[in-house]
């Protein structure tokens, strides 16, 4: 949720805090806080696609120091938006700071944009190492809370909403988690990582032996990401705060210091709403009492819905109305993050949000590439929630069109220039819709299934026999992106493409101890292409015209992943570590490395064909 200033401000306070050795002990990982705090903190690409092996790596290296202290992780992911939208503006608002970002990136100005496909080599991470995860079917902070005080355990995220909670163990942000300073006691072999926690208990020991009950409600007043009243305007115009003990660096620290020195002075939150509700007119009075009061009640506590998960298996619950109806398949797939949060939007909300990345922003989004496909989806999912839920539900939408596939309708928000824009997008069936309902997708043979995703992506079955089985998916996804990316990619473009791909499959045979890794004529070449790849610390000048020719291909990558998931894999899923390395585009180099390989070993021409008209 986040509560406006107040994580700048705690970090301003260090009496707040209690220091820690982390050691021997569960930690609840908010997901989606680690992957943004570990990619944007090692200086890992946001210009050329992203450093998606080096992130991977970085990865490990944080559980393995984990697991280094015997601390036990148990990552928590944000699903899908709150089907209520009280979040949807502040949603809106990020979305066009991501779009004012990625505008200056692609012009060489600072900004801040996570590439692409960061969160699915996250997840893949996860299962590779076998750290436990799960994706809730919503925003995560409220089930992190539940879970971290039933198992007695500090939470680890960057989201000030946990200075609000109750939490037994407290918050340990990860700006002062020190992962990478594993330390050891003396003359033991016992190792821990410095780390500090955020204690409410020392928040209201600070204010005079605050209620803690009062915390809750000084969110509400003061803004978080659901609620912003304009009303409390009225209320901090006219109210008169006590002057604090010492000096802050913000209008917005002192406004929080403030109020939460006034709070103080009442023995529980009806008191201090009451007194509250006096500095606000007539007229919004009554709203405003019981907005503050149901508002708080986001942060109460209870017995976590992710303990059966994590110990039993047992399904995810607290789903939202529509969810609750999908098959047992689909259930455990959102909730093992094996289906994309983007899957929950469009089946509760029958919306999508489309990712922004670094491109030629005077052309149309790159997500209009992978339109055809996402359509599809669509069509997919919305035709199965139709057959899926009860009668008197769907009754209304049959009322609305005789044509079954118009009443199938999702609105999208994307970028339209600089601007975000509202476009509503019609779904497409499959040719046989009946063989793809959500109940029966698993028991559909493998061969409908893939003619449906080959279909889909217009590629024919030979393509798919014609390399490694595990390369199939991404080569299909190039073959698509060679027919639907506007502009129409260069031979040269095509080529630097697949020599990414050539670099990321030796890297990977490399990394796994492949003998074939270890042929001198592969290491020669893995080299050379080494030397093309684009490093962090070495980047050239944006090609914003292949920026926009390769962002269209990994929108066409992520959303086909999607489709293959919920067609349940007629291709093998890739590991997308190995899909996003920039090589430099220099047409010289590209082609002289092509005309040695083409002389090189029998082992690179048999793996991979490199067309040359």
């Amino acid at each position: 949720m986040g509560v406006q200033g107040f994580t700048s401000y705690v970090e301003e306070n260090q009496q707040f805090f209690n220091d820690l050795k982390l050691r021997n002990t569960k930690i609840i990982i908010d997901g989606s806080s680690l992957y943004f705090r570990l990619y944007f903190t090692s200086g890992l690409d946001q210009q050329h696609g992203g450093d998606y092996d080096s992130f991977a790596d970085l990865v490990q290296q944080f559980f393995e120091a984990l697991s280094a202290c015997n601390i036990s992780p148990f990552v928590v992911l944000d699903g899908g938006i709150d089907s209520s939208d009280k979040k949807f503006a502040t949603l809106k608002e990020r979305m066009q700071k991501r779009i004012r970002d990625a505008n200056a990136l692609s012009r060489g100005c600072n900004g801040s944009v996570l590439p692409l496909i960061t969160k699915q080599v996250f997840k893949q991470v996860l299962s590779r190492l076998k750290v436990p995860y799960v994706q809730c079917m919503s925003e995560a902070d409220l089930e992190i809370a539940c879970l971290a005080n039933q198992w007695d355990c500090p939470v680890l995220t960057m989201d000030s909403d946990f200075c609000i909670f109750d939490l037994k163990k407290g918050y340990c942000p990860l700006v002062d988690f020190q992962w990478n300073n594993v330390s050891r006691y003396t003359g033991t072999a016992e190792k821990y990582i410095p780390a500090r926690c955020f204690s409410i208990d020392k928040l209201c020991s600070h204010f005079g032996n605050m209620s803690k009950e009062l915390v809750p409600l000084f969110a509400v007043i003061i803004g978080n990401d659901y609620i912003n009243l304009q009303a409390m305007e009225t209320f901090f115009s006219q109210v008169r705060f006590p002057v604090g003990s010492h000096p802050l660096s913000s209008r917005t620290h002192i406004r929080i210091d403030g109020l939460l020195n006034w709070l103080s002075q009442f023995a529980g939150p009806e008191e201090a709403i009451e007194m509250v509700v006096k500095y606000i007119s007539d007229s919004q009075k009554d709203e405003v009492q019981q907005l503050l009061s149901s508002s708080m009640k986001e942060y109460k506590l209870s017995d976590s819905n992710l303990a059966d998960y994590f110990t039993d298996g047992a399904p995810v619950s607290n789903v939202p109305k529509v969810i609750g109806f999908l098959p047992p398949w689909m259930l455990t797939a959102l909730g093992k993050g094996q289906l994309a949060s983007f899957v929950i939007d469009v089946l509760v909300l029958e919306r999508a949000l489309m990712h922004i990345q670094v491109e030629d922003f005077r052309l149309p989004s790159s997500n209009m590439c992978s339109l055809p496909i996402r359509q599809v989806i669509y069509g997919l999912l919305l035709n199965g929630k139709i057959n899926l839920l009860p009668k008197e539900i769907t009754d209304d939408w049959h009322k609305v069109s005789k044509h079954r596939c118009n009443i199938f309708k999702v609105e999208e928000f994307d970028r339209y220039n600089l601007d975000l824009k509202r476009t509503v997008i019609q779904a497409i069936l499959p040719s046989s819709p009946e063989q793809c309902l959500l109940q029966k997708i698993p028991e559909v043979p493998l061969p409908v299934r893939l003619q449906i995703f080959l279909e889909t992506l217009g590629v024919k079955r030979s393509i798919v026999h014609s390399v490694p089985h595990h390369l199939s998916l991404p080569v299909c996804v190039t073959c698509y992106w060679l027919t639907h990316s506007n502009p129409k990619p260069t031979l040269q473009y095509l080529q630097a493409l697949v020599l990414g791909m050539v670099y990321g499959e030796l890297c990977r045979l490399a990394k796994n101890g492949d003998s074939a890794a270890s042929c001198p004529e592969v290491k020669a070449v893995q080299e050379q292409l080494c030397r093309l790849r684009v490093w962090r610390n070495d980047r050239q000048g944006l090609n914003v015209g292949a920026a926009h020719l390769y962002s269209q291909w990994q929108a066409s990558l992520q959303i086909t992943n999607i489709l293959n998931r919920l067609l349940c894999c007629p291709l093998p899923e890739p590991d997308c570590s190995w899909y996003g390395i920039a090589i430099v585009r220099r047409p010289v180099a590209i082609e002289n490395l092509l005309t040695e390989l083409h002389a090189s070993s029998e082992w690179m021409k048999r793996r991979f064909v490199l067309q040359r008209t």
